[in-house]
């Protein structure tokens, strides 16, 4: 070893310097070159997916697991220069603990965000349908305190009118010179107010209804698409129609002079088959019987719980039951002379209104 003080060079045993006598002090032994261990990246990734498990579910929670069982593996494989045992562990075990949570909350929560969401379609169809009353007001102060009916005085009710593209109404209707005879849909009346009244095509859907579609006449009119220029919703109006009305083909169709509490418009008829082709079997309605013999009769556009109902004086109501017109007349029904609360199921282009104060809301059939 070399003398610290002089430099001699002296054997490896020796304790004091050959040339000066200082005393010689070994050097300590190198110690091993240290191995900083790595936190396992594996590890964080499964820690952070098991925390989004909490709002993604199955969708980071199966990886989550995964990446904490591969992580464990090679920690426990690499000898101590792996570190993160604890972040893979919260990685496995959190969605295990989240998921169940998660399910069970989810299970209280849907019903309740799809019962909000129902109760939002109600309020914007009565909305709807309380602006279509306010049109039919103006349109009746157009034309002799009569609300809206397409065609003449002895136009009948049809499943379609002559030509709904045609550029005067004698041809729309199959009208003659005259005006008198030819066919109307219910849908051609109500379109009188986007013709005249200004009402968009997208006040007469209501969500809850199944399979309707708001109007746009430039998918079937070939591009053209003045709505004023037409005079039913289409080729097939009640696809773009929620809603029933007041038969206004006969000698009871309605003007300004009814009482203001006549039913004028409503959510579909339930005994019509709709777009989506069902309807209700009338044999199930009893308006004396329990909750579900109740709803039997009801419109199914907001789960038989009830329907929007607008009244002559524009006002618009939820009704639980359709036994709501002038004496409880059932507004989906013609009067047999019987219990005005049941009625008599309507043929879709053959009943008519008993008398004045008989309800009748229809809507075109499939």
């Amino acid at each position: 070893m070399y003398c610290p003080k002089c430099g001699t060079q002296n054997p490896d045993q020796a304790k004091f310097c050959s040339a000066c006598g200082a005393i010689l002090t070994p050097a300590p032994p190198e110690s091993p070159e240290q191995i900083m261990p790595k936190t396992s990246g594996l590890a964080i990734a499964a820690l952070i997916l098991g925390i989004l498990s909490a709002f993604t579910c199955l969708l980071t929670g199966i990886p989550s697991i995964i990446c904490g069982i591969i992580s464990l593996i090679k920690i426990e494989k690499s000898g101590g220069r792996i570190t993160g045992k604890g972040f893979a562990l919260a990685g496995i075990i959190l969605p295990v603990v989240v998921l169940p949570v998660t399910a069970l909350l989810m299970g209280i929560l849907m019903p309740a965000l799809a019962r909000v969401r129902q109760i939002a379609f109600r309020q914007v169809c009565a909305t709807n349908l309380s602006g279509i009353g306010k049109a039919m007001l103006l349109y009746a102060n157009d034309y002799d305190d009569e609300l809206p009916r397409a065609g003449g005085r002895t136009t009948r009710w049809s499943n379609k009118i002559g030509d709904w593209q045609t550029s005067n109404r004698f041809a729309a209707y199959g009208m003659a010179p005259d005006g008198s005879g030819g066919t109307a849909t219910i849908t051609s009346s109500l379109y009188l107010l986007i013709k005249y009244a200004e009402v968009t095509p997208k006040s007469f859907i209501c969500k809850g209804d199944a399979g309707v579609t708001e109007f746009n006449p430039s998918n079937e009119a070939g591009g053209y698409a003045d709505l004023t220029g037409f005079w039913d919703f289409g080729s097939n109006p009640s696809r773009h129609c929620s809603y029933s009305y007041h038969m206004p083909y006969g000698q009871y169709a309605l003007t300004v002079s009814n009482e203001p509490g006549f039913p004028v418009a409503a959510d579909r008829n339930p005994w019509i088959a709709s777009p989506s082709g069902t309807f209700k079997d009338f044999v199930l309605y009893n308006p004396n019987g329990g909750t579900k013999a109740v709803q039997a009769g009801n419109s199914p556009s907001h789960q038989n719980e009830g329907q929007n109902v607008m009244f002559l004086d524009t006002h618009v109501s939820m009704e639980k039951t359709p036994a709501c017109g002038i004496n409880d007349d059932n507004i989906y029904t013609f009067q047999n002379g019987a219990d005005v609360r049941l009625g008599s199921i309507p043929v879709p282009y053959f009943s008519q209104p008993l008398s004045r104060s008989d309800s009748l809301l229809v809507n075109d059939g499939q």
